[in-house]
């Protein structure tokens, strides 16, 4: 696949200076570090950085044309390579990962969901790469510059790209969707995710449903989780769809058959009557939910029942993801990367089954973008926690003061830290000897690095 000279002249309001220099290429770079020669550099402009700092950079390791905004022509009109101005260098940006995607011939997969749509996506790549030739979005890469980027990395042979979709704000799916125009696609969940933006549940699916939109709109196929009732009643009347859940009579059904004593689930799954069963090497339901969407879409495209049990063989845990790690004398879960409300109730659910300690221990910090609610949503994890039978509760961040004055009044052994300074202070003196240890906060919160410290310790 290549960006040639007509996909250029197409950019919108795009003025093209020595269009005889360009050659059609199949690299295109925003990075004057890792940029290839015979590559198009994008010169993005953000809030902290601006590409045109790099253009000479990027052309002196053999960048054979640069997209920049058309008021700095003049600081690079002495360049011997074709330049192309815009008014928006990130809109081009886009505008050119769509006119690449255009040219993939393979099956492109999108997700998106309030809770785990990564997860989702590393288990349907390992899943599907027993099959056909994949590629998956790297890291986190899922927003506007995200998607674009992973578009362009497509390797050569590709049959298969799993893209993920990230938000925070309305328009940002439609925008990527748009540039991805999916042949299937996945919602895992609506959540109280992003609430200081989206406003409530019906803004998250308002946002999210962009991707369905746009799938549908391509003639593709959307897969439905059943289980969430504003997913199932908002597309009950669509066509082009498949149905998966654990309730009622999804087109494919997953089942949890028991629990091993550390915590993994045994999952069987349910497709035009035969039945895959597993151990899952991911921990918690909110994993069996995830693991659910991934063979669901597999199925679909037709992998074996053989090929799905020797992938899910190969996954590993992904450190901040309901990561457990077993120790001579704790169990430690690590779920840092972020919270919301429905991540922390399936983190606690999942402390709650690890039976390895009896004693239970939860150090949670703030859970942000949660908007006007945001402290009547932590007060509420008392209720959670209580029920959970946790016997020890500690907390950092301004929010979850709020959840400290719910627990004066009960058993639990419980204390809220002001600072980061007392809370490392008090992991310093603890023991955690015999116990099963959760960690979990919004990203902001840096829960990791008290992580680091227990591990420290437990090593």
């Amino acid at each position: 696949m290549k960006i040639n000279l007509t996909d250029i002249f197409n950019l919108k309001n795009s003025v093209i200076y020595n269009p005889d220099n360009f050659k059609a290429v199949s690299k295109v770079s925003i990075d004057s570090r890792t940029i290839k020669a015979n590559s198009i550099y994008v010169a993005l402009k953000g809030n902290k950085f601006d590409g045109h700092n790099f253009v000479k950079e990027a052309v002196s390791k053999g960048a054979i044309a640069i997209i920049i905004n058309k008021n700095r022509l003049t600081s690079f009109d002495n360049l011997n390579c074709t330049i192309i101005t815009v008014p928006n260098t990130t809109i081009a940006y886009g505008e050119l990962a769509q006119k690449f995607r255009n040219k993939f011939n393979g099956k492109l997969i999108s997700i998106t969901g309030s809770n785990g749509k990564t997860t989702t996506k590393e288990i349907l790549a390992t899943i599907l790469s027993e099959k056909f030739k994949t590629d998956k979005t790297l890291a986190n890469n899922n927003n506007h510059i995200g998607v674009p980027k992973t578009i362009f990395s497509i390797k050569k042979g590709t049959e298969v790209l799993v893209l993920e979709h990230g938000t925070n704000h309305f328009g940002e799916i439609d925008y990527t969707a748009n540039i991805a125009k999916p042949n299937y696609a996945v919602i895992t969940n609506i959540g109280d995710s992003h609430l200081e933006y989206l406003i409530d549940t019906n803004g998250v699916y308002k946002e999210k449903s962009s991707l369905f939109n746009e799938t549908l709109s391509n003639g593709g196929t959307i897969f439905v989780n059943t289980d969430d009732a504003k997913i199932k009643s908002e597309t009950k009347k669509t066509k082009n769809r498949i149905t998966f859940g654990f309730n009622g009579r999804p087109d494919i059904k997953g089942e949890i058959i028991g629990f091993s004593k550390d915590g993994k689930t045994k999952l069987s799954v349910e497709y035009l009557g035969k039945k895959i069963i597993s151990e899952l090497p991911l921990y918690g339901i909110s994993n069996s939910k995830n693991m659910l969407a991934a063979i669901a879409v597999a199925l679909y495209l037709g992998v074996s029942k053989t090929q799905i049990q020797k992938a899910i063989k190969k996954l590993n845990q992904v450190k901040g993801r309901l990561f457990v790690e077993t120790f001579q004398i704790a169990t430690l879960i690590d779920d840092t990367y972020n919270a919301n409300p429905a991540s922390m109730v399936a983190a606690i659910d999942l402390l709650k089954k690890i039976k390895t300690y009896q004693l239970k221990t939860l150090i949670i910090g703030d859970m942000f973008e949660l908007g006007e609610n945001a402290l009547q949503i932590h007060r509420e994890l008392a209720t959670i926690i209580i029920k959970s039978k946790i016997q020890n509760v500690f907390m950092i961040g301004k929010l979850m003061k709020t959840l400290s004055s719910e627990m004066q009044n009960t058993n639990i052994n419980w204390a809220h830290f002001r600072t980061r300074k007392h809370l490392a202070s008090f992991i310093n003196k603890t023991e955690f000897k015999n116990q099963v240890v959760l960690v979990k906060g919004s990203r902001g919160m840096k829960m990791e690095e008290f992580v680091t410290q227990i591990r420290e310790k437990l090593k």
